[in-house]
């Protein structure tokens, strides 16, 4: 399921692409197994505020295309495809929000690119580096997806049953059916397999990636199954311009879905103001937001 938009060809793929608004831009960027779909709750309120939304479906997902080959999925090319993104739409500078594995291609988008963007948000997956040197829970979760390495296997082991494993690995998450139908057509699985094929070496030894000198704030939901705190938490110190943490407790790993108006609040919150971030919370929601801010 995709929010259709306009296909743009970047490097060697058809991407489509929602945009809507006029203003500032705002790239957004999701993960796995996503599709721009992932904010359709939150574009309403950013087009609303006065914003330009751009929200491809990345390369692999939705109804962009998906082209062969693990080469094609590496984290170098991931971060060509938003910059030339934002060249076709002649975008000089954007905020730079992102989920999941598309937060992996965020960070090292804002610490390579910072030039183009003014603020990254960060939902759920923190700095490389400090994603590598967590402790022992999110090394495990590392191991855990190894398995996507192997030829084959991984997409014969997430289908059979009808498709039993994948829906325990995203535990059975209200959007799951509609993950399903996307990757059931054809080479679909594959391509959305390949991200973890193509990087997952690079980002299990990562330690060049590098710092960031934006402001950022960084999202992390109490009860993800995937990512530990302790990786986000540490993101601050490979931020070398301010950098907020939000914390969110009894909302699970796909933040913008599961807590859809939190996600609104703290973004535009936010974005507002790029380079003086407000130390005082006006409006706090008991039990869901917790706030670490550095200046």
């Amino acid at each position: 399921m995709s929010i259709t938009g306009n296909k743009i060809r970047v490097n060697d793929v058809d991407l489509n692409v929602y945009i809507g608004g006029n203003g500032p831009a705002v790239l957004l960027l999701h993960g796995f197994p996503d599709s721009n779909a992932l904010w359709r709750n939150l574009i309403p309120s950013l087009i609303g505020a006065g914003y330009r939304v751009v929200a491809p479906d990345q390369r692999g997902f939705g109804e962009s295309g998906a082209p062969a080959g693990i080469q094609k999925y590496r984290a170098e090319v991931l971060v060509s495809d938003a910059i030339g993104l934002l060249d076709a739409l002649d975008i000089s500078v954007a905020h730079l929000v992102a989920h999941d594995y598309g937060a992996m291609v965020g960070w090292i988008l804002a610490g390579q690119h910072g030039d183009r963007f003014c603020s990254y948000t960060a939902l759920s997956c923190g700095h490389p580096t400090a994603y590598v040197n967590a402790g022992k829970r999110q090394k495990k979760m590392i191991r855990l997806r190894s398995l996507f390495l192997l030829p084959w296997f991984p997409e014969m082991l997430l289908k059979a049953g009808n498709w039993a494993m994948f829906r325990k690995l995203v535990r059975d998450h209200p959007e799951t059916e509609h993950w399903l139908k996307d990757m059931a057509r054809p080479g679909r699985l594959t391509a959305a397999v390949n991200w973890y094929r193509a990087n997952f070496r690079v980002i299990s030894s990562i330690t060049g990636v590098a710092d960031v000198r934006i402001p950022v704030m960084g999202v992390w939901s109490a009860d993800d199954f995937a990512l530990d705190e302790e990786q986000m938490l540490n993101s601050a110190q490979h931020v070398q311009g301010s950098f907020r943490y939000e914390r969110l407790d009894g909302c699970g790993h796909w933040i913008p879905l599961d807590e859809p108006e939190t996600t609104e609040t703290l973004l535009l919150e936010f974005i507002a103001d790029k380079k003086i971030l407000s130390n005082v919370d006006e409006n706090p929601k008991p039990n869901k937001r917790n706030r670490i801010e550095r200046p």
